[in-house]
């Protein structure tokens, strides 16, 4: 099931700073430069909840959905 992320770069850590319904919100330490936000958010949601997931729709902005695997 799909799930929709809200994303803020450039954070002193990546952390879930909040989930309301369906909508997580994750602040992230890596910049939103060379995909960089986007490998660290996948990495940490796998650590995190031991699956895998992968960005489909949001690659550019800071608003993403996010399904598993």
């Amino acid at each position: 099931m799909p799930k929709n992320i809200i994303v803020r770069t450039n954070k002193p850590e990546t952390k879930i700073t909040k989930e309301i319904d369906d909508v997580i919100y994750i602040d992230v330490h890596a910049p939103a430069k060379d995909n960089k936000a986007n490998i660290e958010i996948l990495k940490f949601l796998k650590k995190k909840y031991k699956k895998q997931f992968k960005i489909i729709k949001g690659l550019k902005s800071k608003e993403k959905i996010i399904e598993e695997l």
